[in-house]
């Protein structure tokens, strides 16, 4: 797996959470799969961030 596809894996997982959150806090669903939700969208952005960082340092040596 190259790391381009490693770093759109970890934006798009992101994305999804982030999109699935938005729309039940929007249709008034319940506020723990909310909160749920955007617990699990930190987390994403930390390991996208870690990815990202990753790819660069490989890149760069």
């Amino acid at each position: 797996m190259s790391s381009n596809t490693l770093v759109l894996l970890a934006c798009l997982a992101v994305a999804i959470v982030l999109l699935l959150g938005l729309v039940n806090m929007m249709r008034g669903g319940s506020a723990n799969l909310s909160q749920r939700l955007m617990r699990m969208r930190v987390l994403l952005q930390f390991v996208a961030v870690v990815v990202i960082m990753g790819v660069v340092w490989w890149r760069s040596a």
